[in-house]
């Protein structure tokens, strides 16, 4: 089982939109992070003049659904967020709206420590695939002592833990259902798995699997997907061609898209909509395999058989 984590949060001028520290408990990091609208503010703080990581995120100017998110180091980061915030024609960035910057409380990450850990960030998050990463090619850095790339795997394991929760979450870990059954080592944290669900259209001979796995929603490998969207125009048109454009749903002979990889979703019914090509409520689309239960009966099932817990003053022992 999971352990829990407590994050200790600090609105600096005391609004949810200007800057904010993050902090988790027995580690020597220290979260920065805020709008771009605030940058001023943000460069003028003691952080942003020690050597640390940032991020750089904003939306994807192409109209992708992704945002796009840099990842960058240096031991004078203010100077490189006053470079970042000039223009694209002054070798500036124009994309980013939120900056996201790690630093170290007891000031001990070094030039060496900050290079590994953007190494190891950019492949984390390329391998994550839900921002688009715009730095060039990651650079392999492994030129640190064993005790120091020990604590740099610390720092990073934190690094992924805090920044999802201020809404960074390109580093974010996801287990596909296809990754469930193999081998794991004794700690691995525990999956939560809902049943096989299927979603059939007789008259386009359409069939598609999904399961739920720590609350996202994948489309199974190999599931069927419409060949192209066949409804009005709809937000998830632009869902749906993401995914295609991203060469998960290649068109096959029989004239219909199968899904080349296990996918998520952020919902049943945006999972239902790629399937079929056009708007549909995935809560009664998707029905638990051999059972033809609907998922939003399956989940009303699952919430009705939970029990409140009892205050601790009632439960007895024999």
């Amino acid at each position: 089982m999971s352990q829990g984590r407590s994050i200790r949060l600090f609105l600096v001028d005391g609004t949810p939109n200007g800057l904010l520290t993050a902090e988790i408990i027995n580690w020597s990091g220290h979260v920065l992070t805020g709008p771009r609208s605030k940058l001023t503010e943000l460069v003028q703080r003691p952080e942003c003049g020690r050597t640390g990581v940032y991020f750089l995120m904003g939306p994807d100017p192409d109209g992708s659904l992704r945002n796009r998110v840099y990842i960058g180091e240096s031991d004078d980061v203010a100077q490189r967020l006053k470079q970042h915030n000039r223009g694209e024609d002054q070798g500036g960035k124009d994309f980013w709206e939120r900056v996201c910057l790690v630093t170290s409380k007891d000031l001990n990450l070094t030039k060496a420590h900050v290079k590994y850990l953007e190494s190891w960030l950019m492949r984390i998050a390329r391998s994550a695939g839900h921002c688009i990463v715009v730095n060039g090619t990651a650079h392999e850095y492994d030129n640190l002592p064993e005790s120091d790339r020990a604590d740099m795997a610390f720092f990073l394991d934190q690094i992924r833990i805090v920044l999802p929760a201020l809404g960074f979450d390109f580093l974010r870990d996801v287990t596909k259902p296809s990754q469930i059954n193999e081998t794991t080592s004794p700690g691995t944290k525990t999956v939560s798995q809902s049943p096989v669900f299927e979603l059939t259209s007789k008259n386009r001979s359409i069939k598609a699997f999904a399961q739920e796995i720590d609350g996202e929603f994948f489309v199974l490998k190999n599931s069927d997907a419409s060949e192209r969207w066949i409804s009005t125009p709809h937000s998830y048109q632009t869902l749906y061609s993401r995914v295609v454009s991203e060469g998960v749903l290649p068109e096959t002979e029989t004239g219909l898209r199968v899904f080349a990889d296990d996918y998520a979703f952020n919902s049943p019914s945006a999972a239902a909509a790629v399937v079929l090509g056009r708007n549909a409520n995935g809560r009664t689309e998707w029905t638990v395999q051999g059972s033809g239960q609907t998922y939003a009966a399956w989940q009303d099932q699952q919430i009705a058989g939970l029990r409140p817990a009892l205050p601790s003053a009632l439960i007895t022992t024999e």
